[in-house]
């Protein structure tokens, strides 16, 4: 590189600078978790809200580590909305499922059977908190977490609503 062009390169980023405030300032994350759909009771939650609720911590293997996340079993919120599980889960409501959408427009799909702890030991849960401290940014304030997967394709960041889906006969 010349003079010439770090001199050039430096007066980009100096222009940049003087542009980027123009433009429009990151959204905060919306700070609640919706669960909807066929459910007795729709809830939403805040961030806050999630703290006050029984905690799971949960390992998962990441960028050659282990991450320790903390938050609350799906299936407790799910319980809280008035979800059949444990017992309750039978019959049709085997085929039921859950769609996680993220703010961004990502979606995943869990069984309802698979999250819930009287079916597998699986303990997927919306957590707020990676190594004890908040999630980065890029993360949200929750996300899923499902630890049991080879893949982390489903661990929905910004999760922003959870809606459950029964299928009709």
């Amino acid at each position: 590189m010349t003079r010439s062009h770090f001199a050039r390169d430096v007066a980009a980023v100096l222009l940049l600078a003087l542009v980027v405030p123009a433009w429009p300032l990151a959204q905060a994350p919306d700070r609640t978790l919706s669960i909807g759909g066929d459910v007795a009771t729709p809830l939403t939650l805040g961030v806050d809200a999630l703290k006050t609720l029984p905690r799971t911590t949960v390992e998962v293997q990441g960028d050659g580590r282990t991450l320790r996340y903390e938050g609350v079993l799906l299936a407790e919120l799910l319980a809280r909305a008035g979800v059949p599980l444990g017992a309750d889960l039978r019959g049709d409501a085997v085929a039921s499922y859950i769609v996680a959408s993220a703010s961004d427009g990502y979606r995943a799909v869990f069984s309802l059977a698979e999250v819930d702890p009287a079916f597998t030991h699986n303990d997927v849960i919306v957590a707020d908190t990676v190594d004890g401290k908040p999630l980065f940014a890029y993360q949200g304030p929750v996300r899923i977490v499902a630890p049991k997967d080879a893949r982390e394709a489903r661990s929905v960041r910004m999760l922003q609503r959870i809606d459950v889906v029964r299928l009709k006969k």
